[in-house]
């Protein structure tokens, strides 16, 4: 049970692994590129102190300022512009050009530099315009690169998620299979039955013929539901009546009537209410809720009542049985693959049946809360709302 979930949460974990991974992955850039950039800012405070030394009134202290401002400019590689309170260019370093301090592309370059820094105004010196050290462009190449690989690991989630999906679904349809070879056994022990009959009498039940001929109806329903498999739902009317009362009819004839007699009661107001979807699908669903209350009375008397209605723009048909109910530790997984009551079973019953309920007819498959017993309710868009 535990591996089933984990496998059901796979996907998604992964997925989630994936987004966490990336947002990890953005912030540290976005962490280093502020540190890069207070670096050039904190860089450039220096440099605007060593301009203030050319004001140092000590003889040689502006020629030691400069040759440190430049051999520190130079080796860094920051533009830089200084423009004095007039806007003059008085000194810069590292431009993509060569030109005079008096040529107007400089003026232009010290302009874009503040887009990328606001600059520092000294009023020893003027204004300090700086741009990104060689570092911070390369940090910005770095940035692309990550963003890159996030987008590659977004598309490896995606893949790996759909890939999951896919399987996952492969699984649902062997497991259909498996359900419908399951579901033959119930028409094909009763043929048996009829013939062990027709054996001990000397003339045959007068209503045999219909008996078998349900049975043989039935079993090629079952067949007709391996046609299904891997192929998508039908979208054709359906009454909520007249499948309910088919699937009465047939489990009638075949249920205890002696020792321990069960008794199985059509609650429906007429064919209706119509909804838009598979037949054989939904008849499988209401067969398998059915079989499950007659397996939940085994060896006892008791009743099944199937109750069909609508509220809400939602068809409904209800499946209660007066039995042991379902255990109140499993009623939260009682859907998961392999969860069962019955010795031997699959556990594939319920959840195939909330399956073809919500995923192919965008309807609902709950166990409703009750005080004796068990209340199953599968609600489907009534066609109207479904349109």
């Amino acid at each position: 049970m535990r591996r089933e979930r984990l496998q059901r949460l796979a996907p998604s974990v992964a997925v989630a692994l994936v987004a966490v991974l990336a947002a990890l992955s953005m912030g540290s850039g976005l962490l280093v590129l502020r540190h890069f950039k207070a670096d050039a800012t904190a860089t450039s405070r220096l440099y605007s102190g060593v301009f203030g030394g050319l004001n140092d009134p000590r003889p040689g202290a502006e020629a030691d300022a400069l040759l440190r401002l430049g051999a520190q400019v130079r080796a860094l590689g920051l533009p830089l512009v200084v423009t004095d309170t007039t806007g003059r260019v008085t000194a810069a370093a590292n431009l993509p050009f060569h030109a005079p301090l008096d040529d107007p592309r400089v003026q232009a370059y010290a302009v874009r530099l503040d887009r990328w820094n606001p600059p520092i105004v000294d009023p020893s010196v003027g204004t300090v315009h700086y741009g990104p050290l060689p570092a911070q462009r390369n940090l910005t190449a770095l940035a692309i690169l990550q963003g890159l690989t996030i987008a590659v690991m977004v598309a490896v989630a995606v893949f790996a998620y759909r890939s999951a999906m896919a399987a996952q679904r492969d699984r649902l349809w062997v497991a259909m299979a498996r359900e419908a070879a399951h579901q033959m056994g119930t028409p094909l022990t009763s043929l048996q039955g009829w013939i062990e009959r027709v054996r001990s009498r000397p003339a045959p039940p007068a209503d045999l013929a219909e008996h078998l001929a349900a049975d043989a109806e039935r079993l090629d329903r079952v067949a007709q539901r391996f046609e299904r498999i891997g192929n998508p739902a039908k979208r054709e009317p359906v009454g909520l009546g007249a499948l309910a009362d088919r699937v009465a009819g047939y489990f009638r004839p075949r249920l205890p009537k002696r020792a321990n007699p069960i008794e199985l009661r059509l609650e429906a107001p007429g064919m209706g209410p119509m909804v838009v979807g598979d037949a054989v699908l939904l008849e499988w669903t209401l067969e398998a809720l059915v079989k499950n209350a007659i397996d939940a009375l085994q060896g006892r008397a008791g009743t099944i009542i199937l109750r069909v209605g609508a509220e809400q723009g939602m068809g409904e048909i209800r499946v209660i049985d007066d039995g042991p109910g379902v255990p109140r530790e499993i009623r939260r997984t009682l859907f998961e693959p392999g969860i069962t009551t019955k010795r031997g079973g699959w556990g594939i019953g319920l959840a195939l049946a909330r399956r073809v309920v919500e995923d192919a007819h965008r309807g609902g498959l709950v166990l409703e809360p009750t005080d004796k017993g068990a209340s199953f309710v599968i609600r489907i868009p009534l066609a109207q709302s479904a349109a």
